[in-house]
């Protein structure tokens, strides 16, 4: 009997051994367990993380007053607390205008393994991605000059700029966007996934083993890879058209091609797609199946799947919310219309 234990858990090590190289083969990549790696994977070397910076990118992502209307900020559509995102099919912002396009609000956790931005992949990283939701008429509809008024009119985050960059800081609307990306490069979510790829045989239940084996083995991992299980640039649709590609008229970059979500955390993203129009994680497994592998998945396959991307399901940084510093009589005032 001992040595039937033993042989057992022999086999199931090396399993796990096995199963974690073919995933690593495959292109699947966990998020570095050692701290200082990953600080050097998020960090822009351009724009160089720091305690104080992060501080007040928080601050910045918080502030509603960064919107025309007094009323949006980067959390009202990415919301931290819900998954980093909003729940809705259509992105909806200035003046309750849902996004014309019909795209629905990606996450912001772990955007920063993404190698493009926004769903048509055309901004190259988050310190580029955060300027385009700022001044977007739909969304948050403030001029660049709207808000280096705000953030320059008040005190505390003129200090807080100097003491982030230096006494010489010019507050620029550049610089307020640098500043929100410092934050968002942090948001990062490490899960038992992860264990499991840097060497942690027991993370993951047998299920979950055989949900990634059933990822891998039908051919999922072709464009959800890498750390982010996304963020590339794919073709959408490879081998059949999408159900509900009439809503909106969202239809990729000039090349068809549309930037790959993340499948971390994918269980409190819904609803699916670029526009949301699937509610459910069965029903977008098997659509995709169909439409970018061209494999009809049978419920079996669908649980398999589905048991594994629920492991996706990371520990999120602790969010404290920032207590914004008090607008002045220079602040500019907001406009609704």
């Amino acid at each position: 009997m001992k040595a039937l234990m033993i042989s057992a858990l022999v086999a199931s090590t090396v399993m796990g051994a096995t199963l974690a190289d073919e995933a690593k083969t495959a292109g699947l990549k966990p998020i570095p367990s050692n701290a200082k790696a990953l600080e050097k994977l998020t960090s822009n070397p351009k724009n160089p993380t720091t305690s104080a910076k992060v501080e007040l990118g928080k601050m910045l992502y918080f502030d509603p007053r960064l919107s025309k209307s007094g009323l949006i900020s980067c959390n009202t559509c990415h919301n931290l607390a819900i998954g980093g995102v909003d729940g809705m099919t259509a992105a909806i912002g200035h003046k309750w205008t849902a996004n014309p396009h019909h795209l629905s609000s990606p996450t912001v956790y772990n955007a920063v393994f993404y190698s493009q931005q926004f769903w048509d992949g055309r901004s190259p990283h988050l310190e580029d991605q955060a300027q385009g939701p700022i001044q977007a008429g739909p969304e948050m509809a403030a001029s660049k000059e709207y808000v280096t008024g705000v953030v320059t009119s008040i005190p505390q985050y003129v200090a807080r700029f100097q003491k982030a960059y230096g006494k010489d800081i010019k507050i620029t609307f550049e610089k307020v966007a640098d500043t929100i990306a410092v934050y968002e490069r942090t948001l990062v979510t490490p899960s038992r996934y992860d264990d499991f790829l840097n060497g942690n045989k027991k993370a993951l239940t047998k299920e979950e083993q055989k949900g990634l084996k059933t990822f891998i083995d039908k051919g999922c991992a072709t464009c959800h890879n890498d750390i982010a299980l996304g963020g590339t640039m794919q073709a959408f649709g490879a081998v059949a058209v999408y159900k509900h590609l009439e809503v909106g008229d969202f239809r990729g970059d000039k090349n068809g091609m549309v930037r790959v979500p993340t499948l971390r955390n994918i269980t409190e993203t819904a609803p699916y797609f670029h526009n949301g129009q699937i509610a459910t994680l069965s029903e977008a497994i098997k659509e995709m199946g169909r439409i970018q592998l061209g494999v009809d998945l049978n419920d079996k396959e669908t649980t398999e799947i589905e048991t594994f991307l629920k492991a996706l399901e990371g520990k999120k940084p602790q969010v404290i919310y920032p207590m914004l510093p008090a607008s002045t009589v220079k602040t500019p005032k907001v406009d609704v219309n």
